[in-house]
């Protein structure tokens, strides 16, 4: 193409631009939307300096009308490299500072989130609390406004004739009698007090609460479990008073005639305390001695005055021994005391052990001060431990009604079921009442009382129990699982242990460690606490000689004590 015809298409090209000017100049007087820019990027931005400067050589030709092609080249040339400068600045830095951005609007925002928690866990604490302030308010305006005019119990006749004299309203529910020997029940009546002259007849003036009662289970009449525990009603609000005192009295309303003697075999120190002992009681206090048959021969054999001392010669007397004895002497050690409770099978009059053994747990009286000890005791008041024993019963998988079972076995201190001389795992099924606890795989399981978690269970892993914490201890030994740990169930339930049919072997049960039965595959062996406990004399108190015993018998926590001398803060 030569420079006369580049020349006249540039003229063209121009004049078709003013005529599209003056198109859009027309079309504007149409009124329509107007537009909103967007933010140019920097690509526009490049695209359109490239735009600008090409127009400006097209006028810049068209004014000239005539140009050299080396002009042109060079002033294309000069835009394409202001192009690549625009395309490098639009890289990394720009885009490097948007992602810090980015990073620091999304911690703003986090931030934001926490304040904006903040604000509203204190707005919801300050309602929170003009609630309870207000309900509060209402509560003390209301005692005030109320007065409680008696209350009405169901415990006696006598009773129930003093609050039909009072000029409260009684409803009918709170005449349908006592509760029974399982059971209390309170019944609180509060009257408003309305200020002002004397209302109606008609006007109802008392607000009576609900009537309640609380009653203990139906499984205490199977085993033989009275509980008389004691609840005091405060205004019509339960507070359960203490399950026992801190420390129980013994107190004889008359004294003492009887007291049988229990001595650990064998040895001659305690035959020899024995003789000493009970000839001071005959002569000094006057005192009827109850002896064991073997030590009723042994003192006869040696001296023909101990003529006194009395015995028995069947197991039909020993089931009414606890009718003639007033009082227990124990000399030997826990063993003669194990011994002394399995000789009654109902209820034990109380324990007075002497230390003659090697572990003392509930033997704390010394026997050098023999006589100072049984003055205190013979005269009272004494404290004493009540020790619950274990009732067992052995159910045979043969007996077609549970009801009729071996004779029941009662416990002190534990009982073992063990796998024996089997090379297999004990595999017992538990059960608490009607509830299934766990299958026990190891070598076997222990059922004990509270005065035994210092025996066989502290052995196996149990934890040391107050005596008189009112509980059921359930320690597996050498579980086959790391999880299956201890248990201390209330004193209440019953438990049940049976062998299951597809149980590889038999297994052993142990009553205080004597009287072994096997338990074969289909057999069950059921525990409860026994209505019948043993009170034992205490030297101090429960809790006193508790400690003392498991410190001297144990040595709990005996250890070197750290020295003083070093770094101070």
């Amino acid at each position: 193409m030569s420079l006369d015809e580049l020349a006249d298409k540039e003229q063209s090209s121009s004049e078709e631009i003013q005529v599209a000017q003056s198109d859009s100049k027309f079309r504007s007087l149409n009124p329509g939307p107007i537009p909103i820019p967007a933010a140019p990027s920097i690509r526009s931005l490049v695209d359109s300096v490239s735009d600008e400067r090409l127009d400006v050589m097209a006028s810049h030709q068209s004014e000239n009308g005539s140009g050299s092609i080396s002009t042109a080249s060079s002033t294309v040339s000069s835009i394409e490299s202001e192009k690549a400068a625009y395309e490098y600045l639009a890289q990394t830095p720009i885009k490097s500072t948007d992602a810090h951005l980015v990073e620091f609007s999304e911690a703003m925002r986090t931030v934001a989130k926490a304040l904006r928690r903040v604000a509203e866990g204190k707005a919801a604490a300050q309602a929170e609390a003009a609630e309870w302030k207000r309900k509060y308010e209402l509560e003390m305006a209301h005692k005030q406004q109320s007065k409680i005019k008696g209350c009405g119990s169901c415990v006696s006749n006598d009773l129930d004739k003093l609050a039909s004299q009072l000029t409260l309203e009684t409803s009918a529910s709170d005449q349908l009698g006592c509760c029974g020997k399982h059971g209390i029940c309170s019944h609180e009546v509060l009257q408003d007090v309305v200020p002002g002259p004397i209302p109606r007849p008609n006007h109802k003036m008392v607000g009576r609460k609900a009537s309640f009662k609380l009653s203990w289970g139906c499984n205490g009449d199977k085993n033989g479990q009275h509980k008389h525990d004691f609840v005091s009603f405060e205004k019509g609000d339960i507070t359960t008073a203490e399950r026992s005192n801190k420390q129980i009295l013994l107190k004889w309303e008359s004294p003492p005639q009887t007291v049988l003697f229990i001595t650990k075999p064998n040895s001659n120190n305690v035959h020899v305390l024995c003789a000493e002992m009970v000839r001071w009681l005959k002569e000094h206090k006057n005192i009827n001695v109850f002896v064991e048959p073997r030590v009723s021969k042994e003192l006869l054999t040696e001296d023909s005055s101990y003529n006194f001392i009395q015995t028995w010669d069947n197991d039909e007397e020993i089931k009414l021994l606890h009718t003639k004895v007033d009082l227990i002497v124990t000399l030997g050690g826990d063993g003669t005391v194990l011994w002394a409770a399995s000789l009654f099978k109902g209820p034990v009059p109380p324990v007075v052990a002497f230390s003659l053994g090697s572990l003392g747990f509930m033997t704390p009286f010394p026997s050098e001060q023999y006589r100072e000890c049984l003055d205190n005791v013979l005269n009272g008041p004494f404290s004493i431990t009540l020790r619950n024993r274990l009732q067992c019963h052995v159910i045979r998988d043969a007996a077609k009604d549970e009801l009729v079972t071996e004779d029941p076995i009662l416990v002190l201190n534990e009982v073992t079921i063990d796998r024996g001389i089997s090379s297999y795992l004990t595999y017992l099924e538990c059960y608490c009442d009607s509830s299934f606890v766990t299958c026990v795989q190891g070598d076997g399981l222990i059922i004990s009382t509270t005065s035994g978690s210092t025996a066989y269970s502290l052995a196996a892993g149990g934890s040391m129990v107050h005596p008189q914490v009112p509980g059921i201890l359930f320690t597996p030994i050498c579980p086959h699982s790391l999880s299956f740990r201890p248990l201390i169930l209330p004193e209440y339930v019953t438990l049940r242990v049976q062998v299951p049919y597809n149980s590889r072997g038999h297994a052993w049960a142990s009553f205080d460690g004597k009287d072994r039965r096997q338990l074969s595959p289909g057999d069950a062996l059921i525990c409860s606490i026994s209505p019948w406990p043993v009170p034992t004399a205490c030297v101090m108190d429960s809790t006193t000689d508790f400690l003392r015993s498991i410190q001297e018998g144990l040595h709990w926590n005996l250890r070197k004590s750290q020295s003083f001398d070093g770094p101070r803060d």
